[in-house]
């Protein structure tokens, strides 16, 4: 028996790879209970510093890269006990078939560990969002996001040079000379992109506008639903999905309603030229009291103007900032009260009394 396990095959005895199958099984049996073990320590060092953590969506977000990246490195880890075989030693374009096998575990192994980092990046978002949701800065939830997938962007590429670099050896410097010679065109050809992510930043950190405010830019009135790193998107009033470069956002001027102190109304009345000016002027007293009466701010109701046609009032109210359902019944509300004292005083409108005469040109 001990002559069986001491049979080498492929430059190993038996009972090393006895021991690797073992070593293997044992880390599929506790992976599951190590990374919950490992999820609870964190998340009782997170709570110690006094967020309100969903235990969880912690560890939902952190069990499973966690439970592949344990595995993943037992697995890598009882292989690499293992002497390469003679037999699978070959060259490859002048490189071997070792050197690639170790380049591409350890490639495995950075992207899992990536991975984890990223996990844990959307649980630090997800924790901030929270902690905004309960101050009731409900506008920086879009802020949170933003720099949540920049991060993520700039993990990748740490990632992908640590592969380079530790995988792959290969020296990273002469990557940023390589990028420092086709960085002209690389720029060029990028400019656009560059300037809607540098305005993105600007937008971020200036604030004309956020998340869940409602906008007029270059005719386009809509509330913004989200800004990402080259594009803002926004819900118009047709519900419509438009996507507004960012550097346009920038340049452009940009009307921010939701930021209005008040909503302006405008009535204009074209009265017939057979009302007596008493009469007017007992009308613009009338809708100065019906104005003033709706919770109005502030007013102006005056004979604006005499034409060959008709006496033209022109009346203007302020409203504090209401929704624009409310704003649209209270200007529907003074309407009415306007035309039943026209109605009262026997007012009518310019041309309600025309007459259309046909006269034989002969």
């Amino acid at each position: 028996m001990h002559d069986f396990w001491n049979q080498v095959f492929l430059s190993n005895p038996l009972r090393r790879y006895a021991f690797v199958v073992g070593a293997i099984l044992l880390g599929i049996m506790i992976k599951g209970f190590i990374s919950r073990i490992v999820a609870r320590l964190l998340f009782a060092i997170i709570r110690r510093t006094g967020a309100d953590v969903d235990k969880a969506a912690f560890i939902k977000l952190i069990t499973a890269p966690l439970e592949t990246f344990l595995l993943v490195f037992v697995i890598l880890a009882s292989i690499d006990k293992l002497k390469f075989p003679e037999e699978l030693n070959f060259d490859i374009y002048e490189v071997s078939s070792t050197r690639i096998v170790h380049g591409l575990a350890a490639a495995v192994m950075i992207c899992l560990f990536i991975w984890l980092l990223l996990r844990l990046l959307d649980f630090l978002a997800l924790l901030i969002k929270q902690k905004a949701r309960t101050a009731g800065d409900v506008k920086e939830h879009q802020l949170i996001i933003f720099f949540r997938d920049f991060f993520k962007v700039v993990l990748g590429i740490i990632g992908l040079l640590m592969i380079l670099s530790f995988a792959f050896d290969y020296d990273v410097s002469k990557l940023w000379t390589g990028l420092g010679i086709a960085g002209a065109a690389l720029a060029l050809a990028a400019k656009e992109s560059v300037e809607n992510l540098i305005a993105s930043f600007i937008i971020f950190f200036d604030k004309p506008f956020t998340a869940g405010d409602v906008v007029k830019v270059g005719g386009i009135t809509g509330n913004i639903e989200k800004i990402g790193l080259r594009s803002t998107r926004i819900r118009t009033d047709q519900k419509t999905y438009v996507t507004v470069p960012n550097k346009q956002m920038v340049d452009s001027i940009v009307d921010n309603l939701t930021l209005r102190t008040q909503r302006k109304a405008e009535i204009r009345l074209e009265l017939s030229l057979l009302t007596p000016p008493a009469l007017i002027d007992e009308l613009v007293s009338g809708i100065k009291k019906i104005v003033k009466k709706n919770l109005i701010d502030s007013y102006s109701v005056f004979l604006n103007d005499i034409t060959s046609r008709a006496y033209l009032v022109n009346i203007d109210f302020f409203t504090p900032t209401i929704s624009q359902d409310d704003f649209n019944e209270l200007k529907e509300q003074v309407n009415l009260e306007i035309l039943s004292l026209m109605e009262q005083l026997k007012i009518e409108v310019a041309g309600a009394n025309a007459d259309v005469r046909l006269q034989n040109p002969s």
